[in-house]
């Protein structure tokens, strides 16, 4: 009996959600595996990690030196034929395998491609949590699938850096020759330096939804229009489960949120009796405007 879906939000419970991780090497980059599991521990315990590939095959050795530093499983998964991947094959069958021994919350499943969609589809419909990862380039049906859907682009070593400015690179001196052009008397032309590589250009971010978060809050906000954070929050990620602040420059949903006082108003206080900690409500600035209604031409009967 499948267990009984918990929130995709951070678990804060003392009851430890269990989740079973599952990467598509052939579709997942090895520089995100730090990051990886850094998120995956917010919202569970991974007991179970495995990873499916062809692992006599070279474009995997970037997955080899990170496996035994954090307890991946490899499993083996030859190709029968060209063209098809029996990975997706492999790895959907050992998730039914999992799925049906009743002891996992979630599943994470780490990959881009879409042929996962269906498989996210039959978990939730046994009532658990699917948390998927991959990069932009995912198909949006996966995306939607899952319960919520983190980009593996924020997860790297150094998605939250700054970017450096570019380093200031002292020209070499100009070599000069005493050696004769052929067929000449004049010196041979001075080596030019070789010209530094430019810095790649940091990745553009996406602008913020800001209408899409304050009809949320006008959705479900009481009389006076307030509501707290956390209801805003979990609304969001039903709606749209790749939603994630650090897309847009913020490290939570809160730091967004008190970025644009001209469209949020923020209540911090601590709960009565001190016992729940602090507590964020919010509302919006402006109302929402009410969809224009739409226009109606008279029929004309002759």
């Amino acid at each position: 009996m499948a267990a009984k879906r918990p929130s995709p939000s951070t678990q804060s419970s003392t009851q430890q959600t269990t989740l079973a991780v599952l990467i598509d090497a052939d579709n997942a980059p090895a520089a995100i595996v730090e990051g990886l599991f850094e998120e995956i521990a917010r919202y569970g315990v991974a007991s179970v990690k495995r990873i499916y590939g062809d692992w006599t095959q070279s474009n995997l050795g970037g997955w080899k030196k990170v496996l035994l530093d954090h307890s991946i499983q490899p499993m083996q998964q030859f190709a029968y034929t060209k063209g098809k991947n029996a990975t997706d094959s492999s790895l959907i069958i050992d998730a039914m395998d999992l799925l049906y021994t009743g002891r996992f919350d979630g599943f994470c499943l780490v990959s881009s491609d879409s042929d996962f969609t269906r498989l996210a589809v039959r978990l939730r419909e046994e009532g658990l949590t699917v948390y998927g990862f991959g990069e932009h380039k995912t198909p949006k049906p996966f995306v939607s699938a899952c319960d919520k859907f983190i980009y593996t682009e924020i997860l790297r070593n150094d998605a939250h850096r700054e970017p450096k400015a570019a380093a200031v690179v002292e020209a070499a001196p100009i070599e000069t020759s005493d050696d004769v052009a052929p067929g000449t008397s004049a010196p041979a032309a001075a080596k030019k330096p070789a010209k530094a590589a430019a810095p790649p250009a940091p990745p553009q971010r996406p602008e913020v939804p800001l209408e899409f978060i304050a009809k949320i809050i006008d959705d479900i906000g009481d009389d006076d229009g307030w509501t707290g954070l956390g209801a805003v929050g979990q609304n969001i990620t039903k709606l749209r489960p790749d939603f994630d602040a650090r897309l847009y420059g913020f490290k939570k949903l809160s730091d967004l949120i008190k970025a644009h006082p001209k469209h949020f108003e923020v209540d911090e206080f601590v709960n009565e009796g001190g016992a729940g900690g602090r507590h964020i409500d919010v509302r919006n600035v402006e109302p929402v405007a009410p969809p224009a209604p739409e226009k109606t031409q008279k029929r004309v009967f002759r």
